[in-house]
């Protein structure tokens, strides 16, 4: 089929972020100065990149941090009221050493603050399909297994 018969496609916005916690288990979040709730550190996905080099820049552009991320843990497909469709990827960051969390630098000035939130916590930062996002991750984190979710629910 080619034209006017190709049937439509998504195109979604694509995204990838890290999951970094402390040695207490508590999810590392970043405060952006443009929306009004807490998020992980990461972004879009630019034409041509994948993913994983995308947490990675996302990651070196916020916090001033090169980092090697781990396996991904979530894919969440989560469409987004305004924004349409979207695929957003989460992959394990592992833990920031002491030096690392001294060295965080709000490079591109997106960014205003960090901290660390325990996973009952996390409703008090975010939004609620952001909380299911992150609470999918911690458990795909803690039984090492890769998870597909939707609207941020394990499937």
């Amino acid at each position: 089929m080619t034209g006017p018969e190709m049937p439509p496609m998504a195109t979604p916005r694509v995204a990838a972020g890290a999951l970094f916690s402390d040695d207490q288990g508590r999810v590392l979040l970043v405060k952006p100065h443009y929306k009004n709730h807490w998020d992980i550190p990461g972004g879009y996905v630019e034409p041509g990149e994948s993913p994983r080099t995308a947490c990675i820049r996302e990651i070196r552009e916020e916090l001033g941090l090169t980092i090697d991320p781990g396996p991904m843990l979530v894919v969440d497909w989560a469409p987004a009221h305004k924004e349409g469709d979207k695929i957003l990827f989460i992959f394990d960051a592992g833990s920031l050493t002491e030096e690392q969390e001294r060295g965080i630098r709000f490079i591109d000035g997106e960014l205003t603050e960090w901290r660390y939130v325990t996973a009952e916590a996390l409703e008090h930062h975010g939004p609620s399909r952001l909380v299911r996002r992150l609470r999918t991750a911690i458990t795909a984190r803690n039984t090492a297994t890769l998870t597909y979710a939707e609207h941020g629910d394990a499937v």
